[in-house]
């Protein structure tokens, strides 16, 4: 995501842009066309939400992150 004191500068560029997006998730670009033109609206990025964290999830990825050295 770009800080917002960029986008309306890019949103200004009459050229063909490059975007590259790091990262290992599924990404879908959302694409706009008007009499103007074609421009980007959004990207979604990663996967569908499969429910809200709970106590026992919290508990089990922090004991998995100190398994593997990662939090103490």
């Amino acid at each position: 995501m770009f800080p917002v004191n960029v986008l309306n500068t890019i949103k200004n560029v009459p050229e063909v842009c490059r975007i590259i997006c790091a990262t290992a998730n599924p990404v879908e670009v959302l694409l706009v066309e008007t009499e103007l033109g074609r421009g980007i609206v959004g990207v979604i990025d990663g996967f569908r939400s499969e429910g809200i964290e709970t106590e026992e999830d919290i508990t089990e990825r922090k004991e998995f992150l100190r398994t593997i050295g990662y939090k103490q």
